[in-house]
């Protein structure tokens, strides 16, 4: 398949530290890549400096065939891609609605897409005149991710989405991503629930020590326990 994005060893610093070691791996066209890896492992950084928010101080990051290395944050949004970053950055004082129409920059929310988003995160639409900020954590994370799927995007980047998630409401958030796949939307999700993780992925980028460890397809990285117990500690059956 194509590659939508393509990161070639891109090295990233915060402060004294370095990060990022010389990051390569291709998220293709269409698909579900999971970024997984141990904590620490730079998986965060890596959506970071995709989204412009941590400059990339060497390498490349290409989207769509454009240089978006050194682009500013609001420009590579421009582009159509979203971040939802794993501390969901929703406006506690507003309310639900709110949120979703600040997240709409075309225009007022598109009504059917929002009834696809209700029938997914029910609770958004109980909640819709109350403050964000009272919904519970579950909740304000189906708010960040409703966010950015308001408006159609050509690549979504998403931190740990089922994060303080119970099981209905992952169910939802599996079948909300497969049909955002099959909407031609292209994923690269961070993800420690390896369950969830094997159910959507179509391909796998593992990191370890701020580079890209292993790439290839979920199936084959989900049928080899040793390779998982070498490079997470733990095999996929072992953390659901």
């Amino acid at each position: 398949m194509t590659a939508l994005l393509s990161l070639r060893g891109v090295q990233t610093r915060i402060g004294r530290y370095h990060i990022l070691h010389g990051v390569d791996f291709d998220v293709a066209d269409g698909g579900l890549t999971m970024l997984l890896g141990r904590n620490g492992a730079g998986k965060t950084t890596t959506l970071r400096t995709i989204m412009g928010l941590w400059r990339a101080e060497a390498g490349e990051i290409r989207f769509a065939g454009r240089d978006i290395t050194r682009m500013a944050t609001p420009d590579i949004a421009r582009l159509g891609i979203a971040y939802v970053p794993e501390s969901m950055a929703i406006f506690a004082d507003l309310t639900v609605q709110e949120n979703l129409v600040l997240a709409a920059r075309a225009g007022p929310p598109d009504p059917k897409r929002l009834e696809w988003i209700f029938g997914r995160f029910e609770a958004l639409k109980r909640f819709w005149t109350l403050p964000a900020g009272l919904l519970s954590g579950g909740q304000k994370q189906m708010l960040a991710v409703a966010r950015a799927i308001i408006e159609p995007r050509r690549l979504l980047l998403i931190d740990e989405p089922t994060k303080g998630l119970a099981p209905a409401i992952i169910a939802n958030m599996i079948d909300a991503f497969r049909e955002l796949k099959d909407g031609q939307a292209t994923l690269l999700v961070v993800e420690q629930n390896f369950a969830f993780a094997r159910q959507l992925g179509d391909a796998v980028a593992v990191m370890d020590d701020g580079k890209v460890a292993h790439q290839g397809g979920m199936a084959a990285f989900a049928a080899d326990a040793g390779l998982q117990q070498h490079l997470l500690g733990m095999g996929m059956d072992t953390h659901q």
